[in-house]
């Protein structure tokens, strides 16, 4: 019975992120599902990529997470257009919490959608949100064991974030074994190293996300 309500919970919420897919392609928008682990620096590293691509392209954001609007009102700081949805102790954004909150974007006016969901390497992973793409950000203090304990969201990624990359000395995280791992489990995925405290990686990966959104 388990397994037939999550196939019905997944089955509903698949009809609705396909819903908001042909709803942002109609508009012209590009949508990134940015995921990870609470503390590995998802909004510093939404701070700094706005920061770099704030001439080049109008962008907005939705912040998922379960109770407070802290990471929203840094979000704002950088002068963008930015919906906090708070799931209440729930462990993910799904697609009707996307849709629900579209109606207060200028979608027309936007060029990349960044969804920053809640922190978590599981749940995310499993809800489509009508995105095009997914990315996941994970700090060398989490491990180097994380790509294997919690291979779905890897391979669902289209880019890996290795972020807090200037902490790489002060840990035995095995970085050419973290790679390796990540290439195995999703051979064409991109892999960055950054940092957002000196800025190591960050124009190669807002390039990429200018080559996404220009596609």
């Amino acid at each position: 019975m388990e397994i037939k309500l999550m196939k019905n919970i997944l089955g509903a919420n698949d009809e609705i992120a396909a819903q908001n897919r042909k709803l942002f392609a109609a508009r012209g928008v590009v949508v990134m599902n940015l995921m990870g682990s609470p503390g590995s620096g998802k909004t510093t590293l939404l701070e700094q990529t706005l920061t770099r691509l704030a001439d080049k392209i109008k962008i907005a954001v939705i912040e998922g997470d379960l109770f407070t609007a802290k990471d929203a009102e840094r979000i704002e700081r950088a002068g963008v257009d930015v919906i906090q949805i708070n799931t209440a102790g729930g462990c993910h954004l799904d697609a009707p919490m996307i849709q629900k909150v579209c109606a207060s974007l200028d979608l027309p006016a936007t060029d990349l959608l960044i969804v920053e969901n809640v922190g978590n390497l599981v749940c995310p992973a499993e809800f489509d949100i009508g995105e095009n793409f997914k990315a996941v950000v994970l700090s060398i203090t989490e491990g180097d064991d994380k790509p294997l304990k919690y291979p779905l969201i890897f391979k669902e990624s289209a880019a890996t974030v290795l972020n807090k990359i200037d902490l790489l000395p002060f840990t035995n995280f095995n970085l050419p074994a973290a790679r390796e791992d990540l290439t195995t489990l999703h051979p064409t995925i991109k892999i960055f190293e950054t940092s957002c405290t000196n800025g190591a990686g960050l124009d190669a990966w807002t390039a990429w996300l200018l080559e996404r959104t220009a596609r």
